[in-house]
């Protein structure tokens, strides 16, 4: 039976959805700068929780789940 790992899987077709955005914006809105942005704030998040899986400790794992969670904000925002 497969584990089920909701923030990985959910992360995961985020970033997936991100980059479809950012296709979409570069080629039929001609956006560029904020869509770049978006793209690199968007796919961090998944790659920052793989990350943090493999934490050395309790500290490390929370601050690494920090930074996820700023670069989710950062990406609301763009």
């Amino acid at each position: 039976m497969k584990k089920v790992n909701a923030i990985k899987d959910k992360s995961f077709a985020f970033a997936i959805r991100v980059v479809k955005t950012y296709r979409f914006l570069c080629s039929e809105q001609k956006e560029f700068v904020m869509s770049k942005q978006l793209l690199r704030s968007g796919t961090a998040i998944g790659a920052l929780y793989r990350e943090a899986e493999q934490a050395e400790s309790r500290a490390d794992f929370i601050h690494k789940m920090t930074i996820a969670q700023k670069e989710c904000n950062e990406t609301l925002y763009c």
